[in-house]
């Protein structure tokens, strides 16, 4: 348990209670990003099957920044540590893996989650750290994590392997969210150039997004790393992120 400023700190499995509060948070995620097909399916399971790979914050009784891990084996054949498909993909892994009692020997994060009236407070370090010693606690060296930068949106037409080289005058990434991982003592390893997918008809993303979707080819979605595909001869528009592979230490 970890004690900041008034904010707790603790392991979801020390805190069952919470469980079903993790989700009671002001959450800044573009519209689309909970249409993404596996996490739609399979990310509110999360914090119930896998509390010991979870964090959670807490401001008295109100629920301010949830961290979500998940273990899966990485040594299975078809598989490794970081996949392109990144965070899809390892949601998919893990759940497998327990359904069959596959033992696992790596952990990635998933997401670390602030209230909207908590960020910009520095609690995005100590959740990490508090990641990094549940997945310790649980045996393992590593922690890895399929980032999501969080100014890569304003750069939508940067390939992402060009954006991670983006640095400030100290070296450190010019990115915010990158910026905390590095200075928490995470590596960056390689992109993940389809983290996750959102499909859906024009007429889903107009509601998602209120643009209009009638033109053929990229369109710049505000909260988009990349530009969403539109083909209006099959009615779809598809939306592909990539994502970067962190490594961290976890002993």
């Amino acid at each position: 348990m970890t004690d900041i400023d008034g904010i707790t700190i603790t392991r979801l499995s020390e805190r069952p209670a919470l469980i079903d509060r993790v989700y009671d948070i002001d959450e800044t995620w573009p519209a689309f990003i909970p249409h993404e097909l596996v996490g739609n399916a399979l990310l509110n399971q999360v914090p119930e099957d896998f509390p010991e790979y979870c964090v959670v914050a807490t401001d008295g009784d109100r629920v301010v920044a949830r961290g979500l891990s998940v273990p899966f084996d990485a040594g299975l054949d078809g598989r490794e540590e970081m996949p392109d498909q990144g965070w899809s993909r390892v949601l998919v892994w893990a759940f497998r893996d327990r359904r069959r009692g596959q033992p696992p020997t790596a952990v990635s994060a998933l997401e670390i989650t602030v209230d909207s009236a908590y960020l910009g407070g520095g609690l995005s370090y100590p959740m990490l750290a508090a990641m990094r010693e549940a997945v310790r606690e649980q045996g393992h060296e590593t922690l890895l994590a399929p980032v999501r930068p969080t100014a890569k949106h304003r750069q939508p037409h940067v390939p992402m392997a060009d954006y991670i080289l983006q640095l400030r005058d100290d070296g450190l990434p010019s990115d915010p969210w990158l910026r905390v991982h590095v200075k928490s003592g995470g590596t960056i390893e390689k992109v993940a150039p389809a983290s996750m997918t959102v499909s859906g008809s024009l007429a889903q993303w107009r509601q998602w997004t209120d643009l209009p979707f009638d033109r053929d080819g990229d369109v710049e979605v505000p909260g988009a790393l990349v530009p969403v595909r539109c083909d209006l001869t099959h009615d779809r528009a598809v939306y592909v992120e990539p994502n970067v592979w962190i490594r961290h230490g976890a002993r």
